[in-house]
């Protein structure tokens, strides 16, 4: 018998212990990790008592190589007792064998890309194989849905979410959606918080839940407020306007971002307001986001604020000390990357407004270790990241703090350095040397000066009582931080 016609016959056989292989492997090391590192691998044959498993770049073949060779020929022993090796390698089958559990039209699939372990973020999508979409869901080949939706960022998923106190609520409503769409209460889902902290990411994560179902497929239509009006436009200067809202109200759940975009955009708040009511009462989900509460977005037409904060609105805090170095060391050790834990305290207590802007020096200090071949070291951070702390270090002025929270009152400036208090003009004052204390590098002392030299022990009782108002109060709590958020702007 030649060489081809024993692969022939043995072909089969190997594709069936190699089914069994890859799913033992998914079961150990997860659905994370194995789509990110081992869902690649293909069979090329068997030589002897060699097994050969191909993977499509070098990078892959030598990290597949290095970390999980041993399992892969312990795995194969136990299904066929004839292999003693196992060849890493790079290139591509013949005829590969499908992957035992996923779904190969999942979108996911066809975006992701592994991360690389000298840094922090993946290569953007687009550049993996093309596979056919599930229904509903846009194609980069497919026409008409093409312009529905904008791609789903494949880092933006419920695993690389971190969860804290000042997000919990907003992710624990993400995942109620995404798990049971149009639940009495959540619809339409609302999400509001400051720039960098996690709006976009649950919104993409409940998106890539949805679409990843390999059961009850539900079509979504992702998009930022700016896109939609794009799209409106588009279609009015085409006469095709009943197709635009034909195509829109076709589908299960309708993803609105940064819905603050349409303030003093008439018509299409008028198309949008039409477009949700159609859905809602069609039992369709509707998830929105914005940097302001629906009520504070003064600009929209009230009906429409009105029937946003009808169904479920959630609240996306400022990150606290714990969250950012638990975001931290979830992105260092994604990236496979050892930063000294007083690297990653120094970056949590110097950087506080963005998560975004945090990941970002998180992965330019990353880079230029992995670079010029240095440890990653607090003297590297101070030099690498001189330009983001030196802007860090100019933050707020006290005297831009209590100007904004003197207009957000309605009092005058000199109340802040006056002697009266009357509760109207005393509590606004907490507030302000509250915010002074957060958002500037200024001592107790130096703060109570700015406020008609006051005792520094009267800055404490500030900080102490605007804090305990928050816990209890959520309506002050969201005044706050909106103040807070109106500073960091």
């Amino acid at each position: 018998m030649t060489t081809t016609e024993t692969e022939i016959v043995e072909m089969p056989q190997l594709a069936a212990q190699w089914a069994k292989i890859r799913g033992r492997l998914q079961a150990e090391v997860g659905e994370v990790e194995y789509r990110t590192w081992l869902r690649q691998m293909t069979l090329a044959g068997l030589d002897g008592d060699e097994i050969t498993v191909t993977l499509p770049t070098r990078f892959l073949r030598d990290w597949v190589s290095t970390r999980y060779s041993d399992r892969l020929r312990a795995l194969w022993q136990a299904e066929n007792p004839t292999v003693r090796r196992v060849d890493v390698r790079v290139g591509t089958a013949a005829s590969p064998s499908p992957p035992p559990v996923e779904t190969l039209s999942a979108p996911r699939e066809r975006l992701r890309e592994p991360v690389p372990p000298a840094s922090i973020e993946p290569p953007r999508p687009g550049r993996t194989e093309a596979a056919p979409s599930p229904a509903g869901w846009p194609d980069d080949r497919s026409e008409p849905r093409s312009d529905l939706a904008a791609p789903l960022d494949p880092r933006f998923t419920f695993e690389g979410f971190v969860v804290g106190k000042p997000n919990e609520f907003a992710y624990a409503c993400a995942r109620r959606v995404a798990e049971r769409p149009s639940s009495p209460g959540f619809n339409p889902l609302f999400l509001y918080g400051g720039v960098g902290l996690g709006k976009t990411h649950l919104m993409h994560a409940i998106a890539w839940e949805l679409t990843d179902r390999t059961s009850s497929p539900v079509s979504v239509a992702y998009m930022s407020a700016e896109k939609f009006m794009y799209r409106f436009i588009a279609a009015i200067r085409s006469q095709s306007t009943m197709e635009f809202k034909e195509n829109l109200r076709s589908v299960d759940v309708l993803m609105i971002d940064d819905l603050q975009f349409l303030i003093g955009k008439d018509n299409t708040q008028e198309e949008f307001f039409h477009t949700f009511n159609y859905l809602v009462e069609a039992g369709k989900q509707i998830v929105v986001s914005a940097d302001k509460s629906p009520s504070d977005l003064n600009g929209l037409e009230h009906r429409l604020r009105t029937r946003l904060g009808c169904g479920m609105v959630a609240d996306l805090h400022s990150t606290t000390y714990e969250l950012r170095i638990s975001i931290l060391e979830a992105k260092a050790a994604r990236a496979g990357v050892d930063v000294p834990v007083k690297v990653l305290e120094f970056l949590a207590h110097k950087i506080t407004s963005n998560v975004r802007e945090l990941e970002g020096a998180l992965n330019r200090l990353v880079a230029h270790a992995n670079l010029f071949g240095r440890p990653v070291t607090l003297e590297a951070t101070h030099e690498v990241l001189h330009d983001i702390l030196k802007a860090h270090d100019r933050r707020v002025t006290i005297e831009e703090i209590q100007k904004k929270v003197a207009e957000h009152y309605s009092i005058r400036l000199t109340d802040m350095s006056s002697a009266r208090r009357a509760r109207a003009v005393a509590r606004p004052r907490q507030v302000a040397m509250f915010l002074a204390k957060q958002l500037t590098s200024r001592s107790l002392p130096e703060i109570g000066r700015k406020f008609g030299n006051r005792d520094h022990t009267t800055v404490m009782h500030a900080v102490s009582r605007v804090t305990e108002l928050m816990e209890r109060d959520g309506t002050f709590a969201e005044d706050v931080e909106l103040l807070r958020r109106l500073l960091e702007s």
